[in-house]
């Protein structure tokens, strides 16, 4: 029943994500019938030099950005919260976004704008901070008997989220005026302004976090029996844990380096796909990445429209419907926790 709901919801949401697309590619200052962008993509010089460049060089950049953003948030959510076994864990959560942040805006204000070994150095700035940040929590939140507390990681991530949302106050403070307005938008997370850069910027460091994971959604399915079971089972838990550790950070980095902070996104969609088709994470993630591309697009194209010709930030739209699902959640875990 539950595979056969999985399948159902898969292809679903590959047809929800298409309509999304064209509707966000069809939505803006100009409008355009969808007639006009299925031949614009399917043959690109017969459509006017206009609509053309308006599709392929403006929207459809930014509409495959905030996909990849989506599903690669939606996939460190569902990591983390397999390896901490704890519903409420997301890369916001647990300060892994905040560590992100603080790397990405060191690498904006040195400056240190770039090429690293082939790759973008601010995603790669983004993944030292917040790889770094993941641990601290992680360790932070072990009690006496070496379990990881549900309450523990949740204040060890709200503090050390506090401190890091200072420090990078204070690199803003100390940051020339001129490039102040750009760095407060992008904290603020949303994708204006991207381009086909951004993509192949972020494509590489999405590509690694999506195979490592995918590699191991057996050993995820194991840890949540714990430690001990998945170990009689065969499972290399240290190994295991630093590997998925390691992929749900550069997906978090990388995100964050190319739409800011966007909170709860890593929460609700993993927690939604869970309750759906359960917590077999061979169903669980391919759903809630395809669920993450979804979101990520509805919270972009409702960013765009709600105040034109002004743009939301769409971290706005996601911590507006996110945090009351975690409120939620809170609330439901707390008998069993307080």
């Amino acid at each position: 029943m539950r595979n056969r709901l999985s399948k159902l919801l898969c292809g679903g949401l590959m047809v929800a994500l298409v309509a999304t697309a064209l509707l966000a590619l069809s939505i803006g200052a100009v409008k355009i019938p969808v007639k006009e962008i299925v031949g614009a993509l399917v043959n690109p010089s017969g459509s006017s030099e206009l609509i053309g460049e308006i599709i392929l060089s403006i929207r459809l950049p930014r509409i495959i950005l905030a996909a990849m953003v989506g599903s690669a948030l939606a996939l460190s959510g569902a990591v983390y919260q397999g390896l901490f076994r704890n519903p409420m864990a997301d890369p916001y959560v647990i300060g892994a976004s905040s560590g992100a942040s603080l790397g990405a805006t060191v690498a904006m204000v040195l400056p240190l704008r770039g090429e690293l070994w082939g790759l973008s150095t601010v995603p790669l700035f983004a993944f030292a901070g917040s790889l770094i940040i993941v641990f601290v929590v992680f360790n932070l939140a072990r009690t006496a008997q070496q379990r990881t507390s549900m309450t523990h990681l949740i204040l060890a991530g709200v503090a050390v989220s506090s401190v890091l949302s200072a420090v990078v106050s204070l690199l803003m403070f100390l940051m020339p005026q001129q490039g102040l307005q750009g760095l407060v938008f992008w904290l603020m997370g949303g994708f204006s302004a991207r381009s086909w850069s951004h993509v192949k910027a972020l494509a590489p460091h999405c590509a690694i976090g999506f195979v490592i994971v995918l590699l191991h959604t057996k050993h995820l399915n194991a840890l949540l029996l714990g430690e001990e079971e998945a170990m009689g089972l065969g499972v290399d838990v240290e190994k295991t844990t630093r590997r998925l550790v390691i992929a749900a950070s550069l997906l978090t980095a990388a995100s964050v380096a190319a739409g800011g902070i966007i909170a709860f996104a890593g929460l609700v969609v993993p927690h939604v796909v869970r309750l759906l088709v359960g917590p077999d994470h061979r169903r669980l993630i391919p759903n809630a990445c395809l669920m993450g591309a979804v979101f990520m697009l509805l919270a972009d194209t409702l960013a765009r429209c709600v105040i034109p010709p002004s743009e939301l930030p769409v971290g706005i739209i996601t911590s507006l419907t996110g945090g009351p699902f975690f409120v939620y959640l809170l609330r439901k875990q707390r008998p069993k926790e307080w």
